[in-house]
């Protein structure tokens, strides 16, 4: 395997030199790509220090050398990569020596283009743990329930399995064929801020073949810290609310240029209509909702349940 691993990096300082560090220890990683979007802290200057220990690290910055978001980083560095295969990871997380175990058997399988396995949590500072239990407190480990490949890790992402599919899988554990991202022109949305690896991650699962690798234990550890912008968007609902309206949105306009089954599509519509009630306010907002859930009562089955009592 030749791997390039993708990392963005933001007000990293502190983290990436230790995530820069665990990916070095793979023979298979051909190059670490860092793509430096304008961090107000030092970290450009330890990314060229980075550089200049060791050739497989390379270091981008946008061409107006402005800030434009981990999405359009990570889609710089999709165009710098020269691997045969992908992979990412966050400037505040790390792998562990397992991580492309899974890979190296699974990808003998020449329908398979991607591989996803479990992440682990660790807490670097108490005001992040404290932040993170409170506003998200997901399990330890941020992985699927059971074995899952080809369509149904898509539909198993919409929970529109049977079986409940599990948590969810990130960027960090997710290994992919370059030549299938090539091949249908995958990129991340620039416009989304918050939620574009996820968006990412939906549409991936559907365009390309998926399989579940190693799922019982973790391949990388997810940093939580006191700047983790997702423990911050979550403590205020109507944040949170248009966030999450600018995600589903997004799958919602996708959705409409694939040929989707019929309830992913209604799925899909039905979410990005709850969170865009939710970002409604007073009378408004219950005339709104009312008459959504005449149209459809499946609009209250939604995550909007969620968020109506926060912001009516």
């Amino acid at each position: 395997m030749k791997i390039s691993v993708i990392i963005p990096v933001y007000n990293a300082e502190k983290y990436i030199t230790k995530a820069v560090e665990s990916v070095l220890q793979f023979d298979e990683v051909i190059e670490v790509i860092l793509v430096e979007d304008q961090s107000p802290d030092d970290s450009l200057r330890i990314c060229q220090q980075l550089t200049l220990k060791e050739k497989r690290v390379k270091l981008f910055q946008h061409p107006d050398k402005g800030n434009h978001g981990a999405g359009a980083s990570r889609n710089l560095g999709l165009e710098k990569a020269s691997g045969e295969f992908i992979a990412f990871l966050d400037a505040d997380d790390y792998y562990l020596p397992n991580r492309f175990e899974a890979e190296k058997k699974l990808f003998n399988n020449p329908k398979v283009d991607g591989v996803f396995n479990a992440i682990g949590t660790e807490y670097l500072t108490e005001k992040g743990k404290e932040e993170f239990l409170s506003n998200i407190n997901d399990e330890y480990l941020l992985t699927v329930n059971y074995p899952a490949e080809g369509p149904e890790v898509f539909r198993g992402l919409l929970g529109l399995t049977s079986k409940r599919f599990g948590s969810f899988f990130t960027l960090d554990a997710l290994t992919i064929k370059k030549s299938a991202l090539d091949a249908c022109k995958l990129k991340f949305n620039p416009q989304l801020r918050l939620h574009q690896d996820s968006d990412f991650i939906f549409k991936l699962s559907y365009l390309c073949y998926l399989k579940a690798g190693t799922i019982d234990q973790p391949v990388a550890m997810r940093g939580m810290h006191d700047d983790n912008r997702i423990t911050k968007i979550v403590k205020y609902s109507s944040q949170y609310n248009q966030r999450q309206f600018l995600f589903w949105n997004s799958l919602y306009e996708w959705s409409g240029k694939v040929k989707l089954d019929s309830d992913a599509a209604q799925h899909i519509a039905l979410q990005k209509k709850a969170f865009e009630l939710s970002l409604k306010k007073g009378f408004s907002k219950t005339v709104s909702l009312l008459a959504a859930a005449v149209r459809n009562p499946n609009i209250l089955r939604t995550k909007y349940r969620f968020t109506y009592s926060h912001e009516a």
